[in-house]
């Protein structure tokens, strides 16, 4: 079974990897960009017997800093 933990920072936060690819596509020429965030996919293959209880273990003690950022899990089968 393989799921996916989408891991971003949570609003207020500040970005500044964001920032820079901001700045950055705004070098190269690129309009219309308002604002950037970046984030992480975390692509996890599991065991079958996986719980959703598991990997929100997962995310809250090492893959996601849950005091600036929130995650959500997509399973994917």
């Amino acid at each position: 079974m393989k799921a996916r933990v989408l891991v971003t920072l949570k609003p207020g936060v500040l970005d500044p990897q964001g920032k820079a690819i901001h700045h950055a596509l705004e070098g190269l020429g690129f309009g219309g960009v308002n604002d950037v965030r970046a984030g992480k996919l975390i692509e996890l293959d599991l065991d079958e017997g996986t719980d959703d209880a598991a990997i929100e273990d997962m995310c809250r003690n090492l893959l996601a800093n849950t005091v600036i950022e929130n995650f959500r899990i997509e399973r994917l089968g």
